[in-house]
């Protein structure tokens, strides 16, 4: 997760994947921590982030807590950083616009940006999701760079076909289409040309 808007969409796959038994490796940026607390209301200690502070209260953790594994942003010894750590993906979400230079520019600054330049390098999917508006020149361009270097980019941009009743209908359409990327089944949203 960085510091663009969107810590909705980041919390929502993340449970998901965790509750669908996936194996989940996390890192924050400083300004994902910030926005985190603005757009949810809570604050994280990025030394070490817990299930506990990102859900509080909620039950469901319990039985989820030896799939999380948290990284903190600077820990270049940790298993992403090299492409012997075997993943089946990795999905930056939100994705700021800052990031999303660092990585399209070869940048390692930092633990995100690393493990996204693995992940490009060893031809593993990456899925960046920028949330930003209006879009400029230098951001399409950084866009484009990426695309063409094999990164999915996937903007966090809700489908209304469906008419959803929530705006957790609007995050759900999105965490659907990243999980459909990594192809991980889900039934978050009912499908075009479907009945359901």
């Amino acid at each position: 997760m960085t510091g663009a808007s969107g810590s909705r969409y980041g919390l929502r796959l993340l449970e998901v994947m965790l509750k669908s038994g996936c194996d989940v490796h996390l890192t924050m940026s400083p300004s994902a921590g910030e926005v985190f607390k603005t757009e949810v209301n809570r604050t994280v200690d990025l030394k070490d982030v817990t299930l506990e502070a990102l859900y509080p209260g909620a039950e469901w953790i319990h039985d989820c807590e030896a799939r999380f594994h948290y990284y903190r942003h600077f820990d270049f010894g940790a298993g992403m950083a090299s492409g012997s750590f075997r993943t089946a993906g990795m999905v930056i979400v939100p994705c700021s616009m800052g990031t999303l230079s660092s990585i399209a520019h070869g940048l390692s600054a930092n633990l995100i940006h690393r493990a996204a330049d693995v992940h490009l390098k060893e031809r593993r999917k990456l899925i960046v999701v920028p949330r930003e508006t209006p879009l400029g020149t230098i951001q399409l361009r950084n866009m484009t760079t990426l695309s063409e270097a094999g990164a999915v980019i996937l903007p966090a941009m809700p489908g209304f076909y469906r008419q959803p009743e929530s705006i957790e209908d609007l995050i759900d359409f999105v965490v659907a289409r990243i999980l459909d990327q990594l192809d991980l089944p889900n039934q978050l949203m009912r499908r075009w040309g479907t009945d359901n």
